[in-house]
C-alpha cells in the first residue's frame, strides 16, 4: 500500500502562485508515476499533470501548460506542483495520485491506484 498526503493549498488572488506538495509513504518502490488531478464543484475530476517516477518525464493538460510545473524529489518521495499565473478557473480541490502500472501514462483518474485526501485551491478574481 501507498499513502499520499497533500499540502500547500489555500486562497490566492488571480495572477498569484502556490506550490502543492504530495508526500508518499509505504510501498513507494511500487510507484511508476505520480500526478495531480483537480475537481471543481459540479465537475468531474480532471487531469492536470503527471511525472514519471523513473525518468522524470512530464506531461501536462493544455489548460495549465506553461503555467504549472510538476517536479519530484525521489529522496523525499515527494512530488510538487508549482502553480503560477493562477486564474479563477483553477479553483478546485487538487488531488495527488500514484499508479503502479509501467505501461500507462497517468492522465486519466481511472488509472490511479492511490489517491491523496485532496487540498483546496481557491483563486479569487
Amino acid at each position: 500500500q501507498v499513502q499520499l498526503v497533500e499540502s500547500g493549498g489555500g486562497l490566492v488572488q488571480a495572477g498569484g502562485s502556490l506550490r502543492l506538495s504530495c508526500a508518499a509513504s509505504g510501498r513507494t518502490d511500487s510507484i511508476y508515476a505520480m500526478g495531480w488531478f483537480r475537481q471543481a464543484p459540479g465537475k468531474e475530476r480532471g487531469f492536470v499533470a503527471t511525472i514519471s517516477w523513473r525518468d522524470g518525464s512530464t506531461y501536462y493538460a493544455d489548460s495549465v501548460k506553461g503555467r504549472f510545473t510538476i517536479s519530484r524529489d525521489n529522496a523525499k518521495n515527494t512530488v510538487y506542483l508549482q502553480m503560477n499565473t493562477l486564474e479563477p478557473e483553477d479553483t478546485a480541490v487538487y488531488y495527488c495520485a500514484a499508479d503502479k502500472d509501467p505501461t500507462v501514462r497517468l492522465t486519466y483518474s481511472i488509472q490511479a491506484d492511490y489517491w491523496g485526501q485532496g487540498t483546496q485551491v481557491t483563486v479569487s478574481s
